[in-house]
């Protein structure tokens, strides 16, 4: 089976094609082997690899900078999806599409249902939700996961930020009335494996078991890299203002998950591989000449059998 993954130097295509075994053949392109905003290219690229199964990763993730640069996350978050529904129908090709916890406002209590009514409150979950919709019309056999507050060692994510933070201060300071559920990237990518594997249709909400406030999470992550020296203040969102709004709740049901047998553990037994893949990458960097670090573009393209 070939299988195309697009956004794969990003935190979760990275991980993705490294957790892919088996004997697919699987292709993963970045956004500058292929443009999702541009159709045609799309076309082409689809009619000559013929993918049975395409994983659309690649989005603009900076959630303030979608309030910002509302044109450019149109494009690509929304134009850009469609693009690819729309060339995955003509070649043939079933679709999974990542989506967002930030399709939801947060004002429930209880975990969110699959079927429970969308209603962002800023532009990247407005932008995500019209995605799924106009999607699910395009190509009704799609696969739509959503997920949550992913991190991992390879990239821009929470965790990485609070140790970088941790690096240069003693104190911190840290939202502590926004709850929801960290996924780590391998756990995520492991579950997509199987749910492609399963020939998974419709919703389905994929995050790590558990559930805690940004200042629980900072707090082991921080236990976990043993930086006992650095406090952490518990605010709240009034007190650090961001350009666009976050749910105060925006857990996930994994109900939809579990049905397909698949389960991905609780997220703080996650934190001893997110710190063995962050050695890794700093091992990896110690062994590249500073030349290469200089001028070294990201890896934009693997292809396995």
């Amino acid at each position: 089976m070939r299988i195309l993954v697009i956004g794969a130097t990003g935190l979760l295509g990275r991980v993705l094609l490294e957790e892919w075994h088996g004997e697919d053949i699987v292709r993963g392109v970045g956004a500058h082997d292929l443009d999702i905003r541009n159709r045609a290219q799309l076309e082409t690229y689809f009619a000559e690899f013929k993918p049975h199964w395409t994983l659309l990763l690649a989005a603009y993730t900076d959630v303030d900078g979608c309030e910002q640069n509302l044109q450019l996350a149109r494009e690509v978050n929304y134009v850009g999806a469609i693009n690819v529904a729309l060339a995955a129908r003509q070649a043939g090709s079933r679709l999974l599409f990542v989506s967002t916890d930030y399709v939801f406002d947060g004002k429930k209590k209880t975990p969110y249902e699959t079927g429970d009514e969308t209603c962002p409150i800023n532009n990247y979950g407005c932008l995500k939700a019209e995605a799924e919709k106009s999607i699910r019309e395009i190509l009704p056999e799609c696969c739509i996961v959503r997920t949550s507050w992913l991190f991992g060692a390879n990239g821009r994510c929470f965790p990485n930020t609070i140790l970088a933070l941790a690096s240069r201060q003693k104190k911190l300071r840290v939202v502590s009335d926004q709850f929801g559920s960290p996924t780590y990237n391998r756990d995520l990518a492991r579950a997509m494996v199987k749910l492609v594997g399963a020939e998974a249709r419709g919703v389905i909400h994929a995050r790590n078991e558990g559930e805690c406030s940004w200042h629980d999470f900072a707090r082991e992550v921080l236990q976990a890299a043993n930086c006992s020296e650095v406090t952490i203040e518990a605010i709240r969102t009034e007190d650090f203002p961001r350009p666009a709004a976050r749910p105060k709740y925006s857990v996930l049901s994994i109900a939809s998950l579990t049905d397909y047998g698949i389960r991905m553990r609780p997220w703080t037994e996650t934190l001893r591989d997110y710190f063995t893949d962050r050695d890794k990458e700093k091992s990896s960097m110690a062994q590249t000449s500073p030349g290469e670090v200089t001028g070294a573009a990201p890896t934009r393209s693997k292809e396995r059998s």
